[in-house]
């Protein structure tokens, strides 16, 4: 799918823990899926990710410096998969957005933010 094409990798289905009446969700439900990127995939996903798909976006006015978790990591949220020039707008079927999250060895936001600052 979409996901494979964006990341070069192949997704792992994600399931729900538990039920949850409210958003209609049964335990063990297929909710989503998530790819963890290492290495060269990852460095790759980051250039296109930072100098070709961000800047796609409409109305793109920068990322959010609040987005920090505490640890140094940075989560994202990207609105739809069209961003990325790898997607032919005629082969999908309806569009979606994900979450992204940067995880790295910073020991806090300070220093995960310097790192995100680095890398462009």
């Amino acid at each position: 799918g979409d996901m494979t094409t964006i990341t070069g990798q192949k997704p792992i289905v994600t399931k729900a823990r538990k039920s949850i009446a409210t958003y209609k969700l049964r335990e063990g439900r297929s909710i989503g899926v998530k790819v963890t990127l290492r290495g060269e995939r990852m460095w790759s996903f980051l250039d296109r990710l930072i100098n070709v798909a961000l800047p796609r976006t409409r109305d793109f006015r920068g990322v959010s410096p609040n987005s920090f978790d505490g640890r140094g990591n940075y989560t994202l949220g990207i609105g739809e998969q069209l961003i990325f020039p790898e997607i032919d707008y005629d082969k999908i079927d309806k569009i979606r957005g994900f979450e992204l999250t940067i995880v790295n060895t910073a020991p806090n936001d300070e220093q995960g933010r310097r790192l995100l600052e680095l890398l462009g």
